[in-house]
């Protein structure tokens, strides 16, 4: 933003709707979705956060319950990512849209559905599972990933010094030599089912947050006929800029209908097109499966913040601090300064960029629900 009226503007107004702290955006959102007129429930999460607090995850529900089309938001299924998707839930809510839905339309907002993540800065949940690669069938043989299995010690190292940094990096820069940039950025980020303690790793079974989305969306959506899906998240790309991503093949039915809704721009997992690459086990493809008498149009909405390495280097940190680390040190204190950083762009441009593009995005999201 340029000029001191405009970031007035944006304190008065967007700026205002992100907080420093989980337990800030918990009660700024529940504060204003009360004042919404929305209907609340929370669920409670089985362990507490680091300051000894409850953690929970907040619902809210707007429109009558018998609607048959229904637009969902989703926060902090990525934990830290919370925070982006905290501040646009709140700004929407705090621009009146609850109260301008058409007639017949409902909105169900999850707030913090990863809570544990949001509150411990961290990006997995408290099984260290990454939420959006732990929606596959436990019933069967677990994934492999031999390109992780070959990079888990640099990634996960036992060791966080300058020395062991610099070899894992050159570990990293050797596969990138031989098997190209794509192949490293698929191995490291599309989910692992091998290394508990690691980076991107699906777990061995549903997760709490994952069983918790599950019957929030069997009690709320159940009448469902007509579901549009928007789950927050933050970290890959350019700083603000919101990619809007399905996971949808590009000649599908249901990649067409939802750039029909949201534009040209949208982007597919599976063809290159995205800044992520193709992933298992993630919520927004399996939501059609838990809705399966509705027509489900899902789309993230993925916020930049820093460079790839910088939230790599993060993650990485992160995943030896509470594996390895103390948390309460000041090694422990700064590593958690620098993945805040890498997911939240604690900045009032970005927080702006952020609210505008979520408006847009769900306004068009509720267009479509209607046509």
């Amino acid at each position: 933003m340029k000029g001191g009226a405009d970031v007035a503007f944006c304190r008065m107004n967007s700026c205002e709707s992100f907080s420093a702290d989980y337990r800030a955006a918990r009660a700024r959102f529940r504060d204003e979705a009360a004042r919404a007129g929305g209907a609340l429930e929370h669920l409670e999460h089985p362990q507490r956060g680091p300051d000894g607090a409850e953690l929970h995850c907040d619902v809210a529900w707007f429109g009558p319950r018998s609607a048959e089309r229904v637009l969902v938001t989703i926060s902090g299924t990525h934990g830290v990512e919370g925070f982006c998707g905290s501040g646009a839930q709140v700004d929407w809510l705090r621009r009146g849209e609850a109260g301008r839905l058409p007639s017949g339309l409902a909105v169900l907002m999850i707030h913090a559905v990863n809570p544990h993540g949001f509150a411990w800065l961290r990006r997995v949940t408290h099984e260290n599972v990454d939420l959006n690669r732990n929606w596959i069938d436990f019933s069967q043989a677990l994934p492999g990933n031999a390109g992780y299995d070959e990079l888990a010690d640099a990634l996960c190292p036992a060791r966080w010094a300058d020395a062991s940094r610099v070899s894992n990096a050159a570990a990293l820069g050797a596969f990138v030599a031989r098997e190209g940039a794509p192949a490293l950025k698929h191995a490291i980020s599309s989910g692992q089912y091998r290394h508990p303690r690691g980076i991107f790793y699906g777990g061995e079974a549903p997760t709490w947050s994952r069983r918790t989305q599950t019957s929030i969306f069997a009690h709320y959506l159940a009448e469902a006929g007509k579901v549009a899906i928007i789950d927050y998240h933050s970290g890959l790309g350019p700083w603000g800029f919101g990619e809007q991503i399905v996971t949808q093949a590009r000649q599908s039915a249901a990649f067409a209908r939802a750039a029909s809704w949201f534009g040209a721009a949208l982007t597919s997992t599976l063809d290159g097109s995205s800044a992520s690459t193709a992933i298992l086990g993630d919520g927004l493809s399996a939501a059609p499966g838990l809705l399966a008498q509705a027509q489900v149009t899902a789309v993230a909405l993925e916020v930049g913040t820093q460079p790839q390495d910088q939230v790599l280097q993060a993650l990485c940190a992160d995943a030896w601090l509470h594996a390895h680390g103390d948390c309460g040190s000041a090694l422990g204190a700064s590593i958690k300064q620098q993945i805040r950083a890498a997911f939240y762009g604690d900045a009032d441009d970005w927080k702006g960029m952020v609210a505008g593009q979520s408006l847009l995005l769900c306004k068009q999201a509720i267009a479509g629900l209607l046509h």
